[in-house]
């Protein structure tokens, strides 16, 4: 079950797609949301939470279908990018020497949707009390 409709989506401003399309994106994006988040909204209603926190996640939802809609792909299959490409005599290699070792490792999450969660409290990854 998706964490955002097509009413709320074209309601944060994201009018990009048709609803058959939206439909076909929101449930990939609401569970790629659940990984990023560890699973906070699986556990606890989105319902009844603050609506700052439920605003931001829905927004970040939203970011996560447009990044599958505009990149063609739900899957990391789809999105991997090669590592090397010669075209002639030229040869362009990615990363290198002085690259981040983890670039490309989220490539399924769109960086929006770390903007939108930021500040949120669903990204923390320390450890809880019980």
């Amino acid at each position: 079950m998706p964490h955002l409709t097509y009413e709320e989506y074209n309601e944060y401003g994201f009018t990009e797609l048709e609803k058959a399309e939206f439909d076909r994106l929101a449930n990939r994006a609401s569970d790629v949301l659940d990984h990023v988040t560890r699973n906070f909204y699986v556990f606890n209603s989105l319902d009844d939470d603050i609506e700052f926190r439920r605003t931001k996640f829905k927004k970040a939802v939203a970011c996560q279908v447009e990044y599958f809609h505009e990149m063609g792909a739900t899957t990391t299959h789809g999105l991997k990018e090669a590592g090397t490409v010669t075209i002639g005599r030229t040869t362009v290699t990615k990363g290198g020497r002085n690259s981040d070792s983890n670039a490309g490792e989220d490539s399924l999450v769109s960086d929006d949707v770390y903007l939108y969660l930021n500040g949120t409290g669903l990204l923390y990854r320390g450890i809880g009390v019980v």
